[in-house]
């Protein structure tokens, strides 16, 4: 499967020191790539990273395209797209608009199709076509990640990035997320997935990274690492066996 990014020997300094130490990844076309770890292994850093909103050394291939600084707005116009773990909704705003904006680059190359497009969102999400008009600080912590991956998805991304989706979130509700983030790759959406919810990301992902100390500690096939006897007592012990119905 070809790669539709590459992240090789990447770096990450904060002051004098360095949180994220030579990563390597990558993502296939139509893929989802898991990232699972404890918190402040880097996880988030290297999503910033990837994105262009910290300053990074090593080689960032995406889409055929070298990444030679950190530029936010050029890797959204390639095609990446980024939902933060604090979802950075506007919250005076309605959910249309929110969407709208979603599309805003699209809009300045002169497509046109943000009303089909958000057509299409409200399809995956009935619950925003029936608060289009709704301010989003309104909305409920499921509502507003619907409304997050949503805005990203109005921008056609090629790959989505989701930080912690499930973050905070009702077993219901994280349970209807994970079963979207699996149907964004049927659509041919591929997808790299920062998850605190290791069993319920293992369970959805095609492959997977364990982060720890900012180092790639482990990967493989998302199933295998599944049942590796050392992912299961550091991730996925006995009191955490009920994650695996979140992702089914």
């Amino acid at each position: 499967m070809s790669a539709l990014l590459k992240v090789q020997d990447l770096r990450v300094n904060y002051g004098k020191v360095e949180a994220i130490h030579n990563i390597s990844l990558e993502v296939g076309a139509g893929q989802i790539v898991t990232v699972i770890g404890p918190n402040g292994a880097g996880k988030t850093t290297s999503l910033a990273a990837i994105m262009g909103l910290l300053p990074s050394s090593g080689h960032i291939d995406f889409d055929g395209h070298v990444q030679r600084a950190a530029n936010v707005e050029k890797r959204v116009i390639q095609g990446l797209a980024l939902v933060p773990e604090k979802r950075d909704l506007f919250g005076e705003m309605s959910v249309e608009d929110n969407l709208l904006l979603g599309a805003f680059q699209r809009f300045r190359k002169g497509h046109r199709d943000q009303a089909q497009t958000m057509e299409e969102v409200f399809a995956l999400f009935p619950r925003l076509a029936e608060r289009r008009s709704q301010a989003a600080a309104t909305m409920s912590g499921g509502e507003r990640q619907m409304l997050a991956i949503g805005r990203a998805l109005m921008g056609k991304p090629k790959l989505l990035m989701l930080d912690e989706p499930s973050l905070g979130l009702a077993p219901l509700i994280v349970r209807e997320i994970f079963r979207i983030i699996s149907g964004l790759r049927d659509r041919g959406v591929s997808i790299l997935l920062v998850e605190q919810n290791a069993r319920a990301a293992l369970q959805v992902a095609d492959y997977a990274y364990v982060l720890e100390m900012g180092a790639v500690a482990m990967q493989g096939p998302a199933r295998e690492l599944a049942d590796d006897p050392r992912v299961v007592e550091a991730y996925l012990g006995l009191g955490s066996k009920h994650q695996a119905m979140l992702s089914t």
